[in-house]
């Protein structure tokens, strides 16, 4: 038996047990030391003082006292005439005696109240009080057997004393991890048991007492004992309170939430970040094996990684600065390599990146094509399914993307067929397997310029939301989640693609990102109305570039050559070629720039030489 390792096991155990006990005897020590702190302040040289005069007045008084009744009884047995004069006499005088005894009597207990014996003093004749008695009673009920319960009581009343200044008055070892910075050390300081109750009640938080810190993946963690009225809303309301016992720096983020069990607070400070040792950039591994969820980003505070479903409306919210593009563009990404994406951007810049992969509309036809393309596909899916008797759509998923949600809604706000038929993609499109996805910086339902429209909004059930501006948008971007407070998210690239999930809980999440280059690498397939057939499995997800045949004339060129050929419309150009209205929006756009296509102010389009 290896006896030092014993031994080390032992004291280990017995230092974690003692720990352990600690913070519930720490009440106690601390209010011990503070009365006995109060009582020793009070015993001063001029105390003292007072309280000898105030005893020895006392004792005067006590003794002519005494001397006045004693006259008293001889006055009464030298006369029998209770109206004689000597009689009287003394009994006014021994009336006069009692008051002055009870006057100084309360001036020597005021006195004694100034200076008090120690605490320590009044704790031995209290115990006495008791070790006393019970010892004798022990001897007395003792017959051939020897009863010691009385006088063991006594015992651990006395032990449990102790015990409880001694383990309140323990000095934790909180342990600190050598790569700890100097700001966490400060903070497992200030949270250790001892300097809390001694320091909590300075700043209104008397009542809690707190478990020693540890340190995890996402920063400082220690749980809160709340006493009395304490409940976990009155403790999150002392944030400010919280931070400042602690000096913490105003950006660090402090969230107090409920613990396993009732009582307690759970209060954890983000000095780290557990996805900080993880790449943040987006690769189709990333997509999980289930064909119901997408990946979203990671936990900062666990490092796990957090899913959300990919057939479910979504709402994503986040100011200009906040990485709401780059983050975004990973769910798109999986929504591509699964189904069939279509991009309705509102100022241009995604779709610059995205033209080549997917199906984008930038332009106010364009847009306006791509909400009636979209409706009517959920249209033919639904007579589709109703043909073939199934309840849900059982083929690729169609996902409708609008990017900037405030850009499109003031283009069709007018138009009440078309922004009747973007409300039904968010209510009906679900289950035809036509998803409405929704972006925006603004996301406001009120005002002369919403983000998202008031009947959209309520059908984006998955929101995520980076910061915002302020406590409104807050509640439009995460709901009933609003308390999360994604408007104090700091400000910073640090922070950038870091948000809160509805549902998920006070934790912030960041977010994956894919950056132009990696847009480029995915595979091109651009989506048109009718071309999606129930029961079809998705693509294989590999990111190759498409190499166009040797020969092959590109979409510019067909469109220049429809033209040459005599097309003067951009429907003329799109029968001719067989592209989609979108594109030939896109590549006459690009003619036109380059003079070699010239449009006329009524609208027809002639060859650059023909123009000239």
């Amino acid at each position: 038996m290896d006896w030092k390792q014993a031994w080390s096991t032992t004291t280990t155990t017995t230092n974690g047990a003692l720990d352990a006990l600690a913070p519930v005897c720490v009440p106690f020590a601390v209010r011990w030391d503070l009365a006995a702190d109060r009582r020793d302040k009070l015993r001063t040289p001029e105390h003292l003082k007072a309280l000898m005069a105030a005893q020895k007045e006392h004792n005067a008084a006590r003794s002519t006292h005494a001397t006045a009744k004693s006259q008293q009884l001889t006055a009464r047995a030298a006369s029998n005439n209770p109206f004689a004069a000597g009689r009287r006499a003394a009994r006014v005088a021994s009336k006069a005696a009692a008051r002055h005894e009870r006057d100084t009597r309360a001036k020597l207990k005021a006195a004694r109240v100034n200076y008090p014996s120690t605490l320590k003093a009044r704790a031995i004749q209290a115990h006495s009080l008791h070790t006393v008695p019970t010892v004798i009673t022990s001897v007395v009920m003792s017959g051939a057997h020897l009863t010691v319960w009385p006088a063991a009581t006594s015992a651990v009343l006395i032990g449990a004393n102790v015990a409880g200044l001694a383990l309140g008055r323990r000095k934790l070892r909180v342990p600190v991890d050598e790569s700890v910075s100097l700001e966490e050390r400060q903070l497992m300081e200030r949270l250790d048991p001892s300097y809390w109750v001694e320091h909590a009640p300075d700043r209104g938080l008397s009542g809690t007492v707190t478990t020693p810190p540890a340190m995890e993946p996402g920063g400082i963690r220690c749980e809160i004992r709340l006493d009395g009225t304490w409940t976990v809303k009155t403790l999150a309301d002392k944030a400010d309170s919280i931070r400042a016992l602690l000096g913490a720096r105003t950006a660090l983020r402090i969230r107090i939430t409920s613990a396993s069990r009732g009582g307690w607070a759970a209060l954890t400070l983000a000095t780290r970040s557990a996805a900080a040792g993880v790449s943040s950039l987006w690769t189709p591994d990333r997509i999980p094996t289930d064909p119901l969820s997408m990946s979203l980003g990671l936990d900062t505070e666990t490092g796990d990684e957090v899913l959300i479903p990919f057939d479910e409306r979504l709402l994503v919210s986040g100011a200009s600065g906040t990485g709401k593009s780059w983050s975004f563009r990973p769910l798109m990404a999986t929504a591509h390599l699964r189904g069939d994406l279509l991009l309705i951007d509102g100022k241009g810049e995604e779709a610059t990146v995205w033209e080549h992969a997917c199906r984008v509309a930038v332009e106010r036809d364009e847009i306006t094509d791509a909400v009636d393309d979209a409706h009517a596909e959920m249209t033919r899916r639904k007579a589709d399914m109703k043909q073939r008797g199934i309840s849900v759509w059982d083929g690729r998923q169609l996902t409708v993307v609008v990017d900037e949600g405030q850009v499109i809604l003031a283009l069709i706000s007018k138009d009440k067929d078309r922004l009747q038929r973007l409300i039904e993609l968010s209510s009906l499109g679900r289950s035809r397997g036509v998803v409405l996805w929704w972006a925006t910086q603004y996301p406001l339902t009120d005002g002369g310029a919403p983000g998202v429209h008031k009947l959209i909004a309520p059908n984006l059930l998955t929101r995520f939301s980076l910061r915002v501006a302020g406590t409104t948008q807050a509640q439009v971007a995460l709901d009933d989640c609003a308390h999360y407070a994604p408007h104090q998210i700091p400000e910073g690239r640090e922070y950038r693609g870091h948000g809160y999930l509805k549902g998920y809980g006070p934790r912030m999440l960041r977010t994956w990102t894919l950056d132009d280059t990696g847009v480029r690498t995915l595979p091109k397939s651009i989506w048109t109305p009718g071309q999606s057939t129930g029961g079809q499995s998705p693509r294989p997800l590999h990111l190759v570039k498409e190499a166009a045949p040797s020969g092959a004339l590109s979409n510019r060129d067909k469109a220049l050559a429809a033209v040459q050929a005599g097309a003067r419309t951009a429907k003329d150009v799109a029968d001719r070629t067989g592209l989609n209205k979108g594109t030939v929006s896109r590549e006459i756009r690009a003619l036109t720039g380059d003079g070699a296509v010239h449009r006329t102010a009524d609208g027809r389009l002639l060859p650059g030489q023909q123009a000239a």
